[in-house]
């Protein structure tokens, strides 16, 4: 009986606990730090520590829903519960999570209130490494070590807050938090707030913190400003660059005066229990070296679940542990270290020359991740999971976020049996194309009139990288 051990009880650890389950010879242990599982959909008030004086995992707030519909969200094998309404609240997500762990009777092997501490690899022969997992009760305190057979990493990437450069922030003398900490918007009643960095969670904050405060200033580097319709009180402004006594000065020279900052600004992957010796570094927000995403070359029976981003995530867990299986049954091969090396170097590469940043590595966005799936379940035999609505629901659901972010998750999503998309806006059916297609033309030319030349580089920019994207495969 192999021991495979596993970190975190989060949405990635309990799917890999129950692949493991199902894998004949195999048992898993799951260890997680808090006493509940769920990982950072486990909502709490609390900020900075937690009852063991360690920093809160969670960065879930009070209002948060679902920017993706249920329909696309959930394991290929345990959908989420019917109804009306495709956006969940972060409750409903934490109650399909204990339903999943509880149907496929999880709970026993997970060791609550366990804190990793230290993960090193005890070299058994040339092709072959376990793992020695040093935990800590942090309850009784007491220190203990496990010898696994392999591992999963499956300890999440929204904890550890990515905090921005700005010169002479010191001398603003406003609060100056993260989104990390956010719980509600009682706190910043009446003031005049930067949000800095406006990706789903930022747009998502800023329009909560509208609804309380005197004025909401967007700050963001975006090619041409946010499409959609605003609340009044909320504008957008080119990215801080130096912060004064009273308030920030923008990218494009502008400034204005603020009460206060709150960060947008994104999370590090981070893997403190690591020891040198596991041959794992992050730089510019790869980790590497991994072998699709997943694998550290170095040692292959160490895997990372859940790296990719903009992505719909448990789908994308259920697929990467599955083949995970797939390689320690022996019926998936990996290629030789270098060869997986010169994967790795080789897809940085190309994605260079095609004009991204580092930074973007592992972003696979819906399409990408699509592709993703269908060439992992190729090599492990299996029919691909992701059909093509899954596809649609989610280029709908892009588009009316960017181009009608107040409204986007009015609308209910239905997948049909003959694949097809139902989509209704309170109890009517909607006319996608027609529906969207609106919106576009809609701001779009407000856009044009706003920033013609912006709209141009931006469109530019985007054929240029399609174009090359197709010449490099």
């Amino acid at each position: 009986m192999k021991l495979v051990g596993v970190i975190g009880a989060g949405a990635a650890g309990l799917c890999a606990a129950r692949h493991i389950l199902a894998t004949r010879g195999m048992s898993p242990v799951v260890w997680e730090k808090s006493l509940q599982s769920g990982g950072t959909w486990v909502y709490t008030p609390q900020r900075g520590k937690d009852e063991f004086d360690l920093p809160i995992h969670s960065s879930i707030y009070e209002n948060l829903k679902t920017n993706l519909p249920k329909e696309v969200m959930g394991f290929p094998d345990f959908p989420f519960p019917s109804g009306e309404e495709s956006f969940l609240h972060h409750s409903q997500v934490l109650q399909y999570l204990d339903s999943y762990a509880e149907h496929y009777n999880l709970h026993p092997h997970i060791k609550y209130g366990h804190f990793v501490e230290e993960v090193k690899p005890v070299k058994q022969d040339e092709s072959y490494t376990a793992w020695d997992i040093t935990v800590r009760d942090l309850e009784s305190k007491k220190v203990f070590t496990t010898t696994c057979d392999a591992l999963l990493v499956c300890n999440g990437h929204y904890s550890l807050p990515q905090m921005p450069e700005i010169k002479d922030i010191d001398k603003f003398h406003g609060p100056k938090s993260h989104s990390h900490d956010y719980r509600e918007p009682s706190p910043y009643k009446d003031s005049k707030v930067v949000v800095l960095g406006a990706s789903a969670s930022g747009l998502d904050i800023a329009l909560e913190l509208a609804t309380v405060a005197k004025e909401v200033l967007i700050s963001h580097n975006h090619p041409v400003p946010i499409p959609s319709e605003l609340p009044p009180n909320v504008r957008q402004v080119r990215g801080v660059v130096s912060a004064t006594e009273n308030g920030f000065v923008f990218g494009d020279g502008s400034s204005a005066e603020a009460d206060m900052i709150l960060y947008c600004t994104g999370y590090h992957f981070t893997f403190p229990f690591l020891t040198e010796d596991c041959g794992i570094t992050v730089e510019d927000r790869i980790v590497k070296p991994l072998y699709k995403h997943l694998f550290n070359t170095k040692y292959p029976s160490m895997a990372f679940i859940g790296i990719p981003f903009q992505v719909c995530p448990f789908p994308l867990f259920d697929i990467q542990v599955q083949y995970v299986m797939a390689v320690l049954k022996g019926v998936v091969s990996l290629p030789p270290r270098e060869k997986m090396d010169d994967a790795f170097v080789s897809h940085l590469h190309k994605q260079r020359r095609i004009g991204y940043a580092d930074k973007s590595y592992h972003q696979l966005t819906p399409h990408g991740q699509i592709n993703y799936t269908n060439e992992l379940s190729a090599q492990i035999g299996i029919v691909p999971p992701l059909k093509s609505s899954f596809g649609s629901v989610n280029l709908f659901t892009a588009l009316r976020l960017v181009f009608s972010f107040t409204l986007f998750r009015k609308y209910q999503y239905r997948i049909e049996s003959d694949g097809s998309v139902m989509v209704r806006l309170d109890g009517r059916k909607v006319n996608t194309v027609l529906s969207i297609g609106w919106l576009v033309v809609k701001h779009t030319s407000r856009l044009l009139l706003h920033d013609f030349f912006g709209v141009i580089k931006l469109t530019t920019s985007f054929l240029s990288k399609k174009l090359k994207s197709l010449f490099f495969n």
